[in-house]
């Protein structure tokens, strides 16, 4: 298990900084999609925004804290960021290419943290 004494603090605040870049652009595609023609349609992308939206909010509060499951926290946010951007990248929509955009930006931030330098 990696703690935040091991970690780059700048990596750690780049992390935070991203985790939070990204509950935004998941929080505007979540409530851009439920305005589609066809929401229905945007399910999975919908869903796949809240989860990504949590585990972001929450993988910057712990890290924030100095959690001692800092790396378990940043691999699992990394994960699911990879599955929103994947979701969204499916999509036309100018507001789910950003946040596909942002969703990998922000997993490859979290894996820094998940798996640093040795």
């Amino acid at each position: 298990m990696h703690t935040t004494t091991m970690m780059d603090d700048a990596a750690l605040q780049n992390c935070i900084r991203e985790c939070m870049q990204c509950v935004q652009a998941c929080n505007r595609c979540y409530y851009s999609c439920l305005n589609e023609e066809d929401p229905g349609m945007m399910k999975d992308c919908i869903r796949l925004d809240r989860e990504c939206a949590s585990i972001c909010f929450y993988a910057a509060d712990a890290l924030s804290r100095g959690t001692p499951f800092s790396a378990s926290i940043a691999e699992l946010c990394a994960q699911i960021c990879d599955a929103c951007g994947e979701e969204c990248a499916r999509h036309e929509h100018e507001h789910c290419k950003r946040c596909a955009e942002v969703c990998r930006s922000c997993a490859e931030a979290c894996r820094r943290i998940a798996a640093p330098a040795a």
